[in-house]
């Protein structure tokens, strides 16, 4: 089968398509004919050697954490539940042994993978396994009661749009950050407010909420100089990694907490992907494709992600 993977770290330049042996399904597992792999930030961070996955001697590492396709193998002791011809999507953990989803194949549990939301195009249904069960993640953490005030930063990106409108679902009061130009598509996505994105953006968020926003999702980075937007006993939840020392202590000062949403914790959830189907069927949930390249141009992808201002996800199709 083809795929797309790295022999050395480095930058773009490093991608290629390889030739590997085709998997097959084992006991509790199916194989996708993967139709589109979506390229995410996480992708160019396993490229640059600057996450936990590695290198394995000679063998290529396969980027790519979301795919959507067609199931065409089952293997014994599976539920019955997917069949050959269902059309799938699902999240992959690259740690493990095979690599990441750029590759014509993937073999996976059952339990890491969910039907497509209907009518919705492999290329389409490969945007939301990864950064919707972030969003969902993070959401989940911080435990808010229905009403609650919501921050979100990095709204005009994947993880922070499906946080605005998983949010808005349960019925939350959503405030978030734009730059000028992704105002309207950010408001589009349903925020009750947009402010300007950049410095002083917590004092922004301040503005349409005085006492405080309940919790906040910190997709943009922003990091300690959001706190102060979130009331005292609030709560925040981080992406990329946990707070910092100095972070912890601005939020313990104010009886703040903090959590770190890490999406693995959801792997081999098919319930959590079941959920993000049926709200993106009940149109709570917007799919947006960038662009779309055959895996021969994959470097460029990379190299387009990296430059910034991608409005959704950019698609590798098999």
């Amino acid at each position: 089968m083809r795929a797309v993977g790295l022999l050395r770290y480095g930058g773009p330049e490093v991608l290629r398509v390889v030739e590997l042996p085709t998997p097959h399904a084992g006991p509790g597992e199916v194989r996708i004919r993967v139709r589109a792999a979506a390229v995410n930030p996480a992708d160019t961070l396993i490229r640059a050697g600057a996450t936990p996955v590695r290198l394995r001697g000679t063998a290529p590492l396969l980027p790519g954490l979301d795919v959507a396709g067609t199931i065409d193998e089952v293997g014994p002791g599976t539920s019955g539940d997917l069949v050959p011809g269902d059309e799938v999507m699902a999240m992959i953990n690259p740690t493990r042994p095979a690599g990441g989803g750029y590759a014509e194949w993937v073999v996976l549990p059952e339990s890491s993978v969910a039907p497509v939301p209907a009518g919705a195009t492999p290329a389409e249904a490969a945007t939301l396994p990864m950064n919707g069960l972030t969003a969902l993640h993070a959401l989940d953490q911080l435990r808010l009661t229905p009403g609650s005030t919501l921050a979100v930063t990095g709204a005009a990106g994947a993880v922070g749009g499906y946080a605005v409108q998983l949010a808005k679902a349960a019925g939350h009061r959503v405030l978030a950050d734009a730059a000028p130009r992704d105002a309207d598509l950010v408001t589009a996505l349903g925020t009750d407010v947009t402010v300007t994105r950049g410095p002083g953006v917590a004092n922004r968020f301040r503005a349409h909420a005085p006492d405080g926003v309940d919790a906040a999702v910190d997709a943009a980075l922003v990091g300690a100089d959001l706190l102060p937007a979130v009331r005292d006993g609030g709560a925040m939840a981080l992406l990329r990694g946990g707070p910092e020392p100095a972070d912890l202590d601005r939020a313990a000062r104010r009886n703040i907490t903090l959590v770190t949403a890490f999406v693995h914790d959801y792997d081999g959830r098919r319930d959590k992907l079941d959920l993000l189907r049926r709200l993106t069927e009940e149109g709570a949930l917007t799919l947006r494709v960038a662009d779309r390249f055959p895996p021969e141009q994959a470097s460029h992808a990379h190299r387009l992600l990296e430059a910034g201002g991608v409005r959704g996800r950019l698609i590798i199709e098999f």
